[in-house]
């Protein structure tokens, strides 16, 4: 008996006697189907074979112990994948999306391409039988659901659809995942996802390096062109939605590049630029620190020039004071409960105006061409006080208080010390002042915002080291210190 057949019979025995609570049908038929869909996609027996038990932990009485047992440690880790977790104290329409949320993470960080498979198998087979129920009975068909939010419902589908894409988007299964999706929520996704397209695929041989950030890597991929690579979490929706941010900005008079292309890079997704003979700021900084204060000036008017522009809600620029709240509730607020309502009561009193904010403001960011600067990574671009931009430099330029000033940082290759000789030259550069106390006020009310963002960025280790948890601790009494110290936030 081989791997497929021996799972088939596992899973009708745990399954017998139960149905699917739309269908009223044996509850076997839909692990067949996702088998079926399946082997549309792959030969691999394991993968197949993970599609038929993938339910058998969550609806029998079957374990992953068994599983692995019987079928092997990677046919169980693939069924863990679909798993989702229980939380027995709790309704499980009350929990709906806390579960979904966890789930997704797997299908995010998952390595073994089996996954995003059978991700992919099992959701459209669901919506097959929701669609088909949905052509019947229309909006009565979320009735039968824990979640009867509609629009819940859609975003799961359509996070599920962007986090396959890329991998999978040119398989019959994920172009009719596609479909059905856009049949209950008409217009979710480009109709032309539906058709045969093949992404153009690009290598980084012989590319350069220029430099790294969050979301991804810029390299110079040719004397005309730079190739970003987004990291394998960025879906498609993600680079698509910078590139539409860059062209808005563009049109209000922002020197940006705008990206003619998406490409993919391996498992990752890229977007070319045109540039020519252009560097990274950081680059020029590097080649010679002893003009790390003209860059800083260069650096200091194209922030004039950016935050000279007003901007409204309605045309798409969210409120860039609601991104520091969610990073001092996921970061401060881990640690501190009291010190976190502080901070968000600063964060909420600051003035409420539309000056465009880029998000991420840094040399990495900002390539030189004929001197004239010009501006990639738009995905944060919004609105707001333009202490919440500096207060971002502060994250790089700021945040190395008790290092060696001499050691490298990590994301910009120049010390630490040159870093923040580059930072004292932008703020007085961008103020247009010397003076001492107006100096000192902007800047706490700066490192007071890069460290929330410092914090909450290292809150994210979810196995912090004993350094990264004195370190926090220092932050947390600093943040203290300058929140009574600033009184308040803002520029004015």
């Amino acid at each position: 008996m081989n791997l497929i057949e021996e799972a088939i019979i596992y899973a009708t025995s745990l399954h017998q006697g139960k149905v699917r609570k739309v269908e009223k049908i044996p509850a076997i038929l839909h692990p067949l189907e996702v088998a079926q869909i399946l082997a549309t996609m792959t030969d691999d027996s394991e993968v197949i074979a993970a599609g038929v038990l993938h339910d058998v932990v969550e609806d029998t009485a079957g374990t992953l112990e068994e599983i692995k047992k019987r079928f092997g440690e990677r046919v169980a880790l693939l069924v863990e994948s679909e798993t989702e977790p229980d939380f027995p104290q709790e309704d499980r329409k009350e929990s709906w999306k806390k579960r979904k949320e966890l789930s997704l993470q797997k299908l995010k960080n998952g390595t073994d391409p089996g996954i995003k498979m059978l991700w992919l198998a099992d959701k459209l087979a669901n919506i097959r039988s929701v669609a088909r129920e949905y052509s019947e009975r229309g909006e009565k068909v979320w009735s039968y659901f824990n979640q009867k939010d509609p629009l819940m419902q859609l975003w799961y589908y359509r996070t599920v659809a962007e986090l396959t894409e890329l991998e999978l988007n040119r398989t019959g299964a994920y172009k009719e995942l596609i479909k059905h999706i856009n049949f209950i929520w008409p217009h979710t996704f480009d109709s032309e996802k539906t058709k045969y397209k093949k992404y153009k695929e690009v290598s980084l041989e012989g590319c350069r390096k220029l430099g790294s950030g969050k979301k991804g890597d810029v390299y110079r991929y040719n004397d005309e062109l730079i190739l970003k690579v987004y990291n394998k979490n960025n879906t498609y929706a993600d680079v698509e939605r910078e590139i539409s941010q860059s062209r808005k900005a563009f049109v209000l008079g922002i020197p940006t590049a705008i990206s003619f292309g998406i490409v993919s890079v391996g498992e990752r997704y890229g977007a070319m630029f045109e540039l020519l003979d252009a560097e990274t700021l950081t680059e020029c900084i590097r080649r010679d620190v002893s003009q790390t204060e003209f860059y800083a000036g260069i650096m200091a008017d194209l922030a004039r020039q950016i935050h000279a522009v007003t901007v409204k809600a309605e045309e798409g620029f969210p409120d860039a004071r609601e991104r520091v709240k969610r990073h001092i509730e996921n970061g401060i607020g881990r640690c501190d409960a009291a010190l976190a309502e502080r901070c968000k009561k600063l964060v909420e009193a600051m003035p409420d105006t539309d000056h465009l904010i880029h998000g991420d403001f840094h040399t990495n960011n900002v390539f030189l061409q004929n001197y004239e600067p010009i501006l990639i990574d738009m995905d944060r671009i919004s609105r707001g006080d333009p202490v919440i931009e500096l207060g971002d430099m502060c994250l790089y330029y700021a945040s190395s208080d008790g290092m060696d000033q001499d050691m490298p940082d990590p994301y910009l290759g120049v010390s630490f010390g040159v870093c923040r000789r580059f930072f004292d030259g932008f703020l007085e550069s961008y103020l247009g002042t010397d003076d001492p106390e107006r100096l000192c006020r902007v800047y706490d009310r700066a490192k007071l915002l890069g460290n929330i963002r410092l914090i909450h960025r290292m809150c994210k280790n979810e196995v912090p080291s004993d350094e990264e948890k004195e370190r926090v601790k220092r932050l947390l009494d600093e943040v203290s210190l300058l929140a009574e110290r600033v009184g308040r936030l803002g520029m004015s």
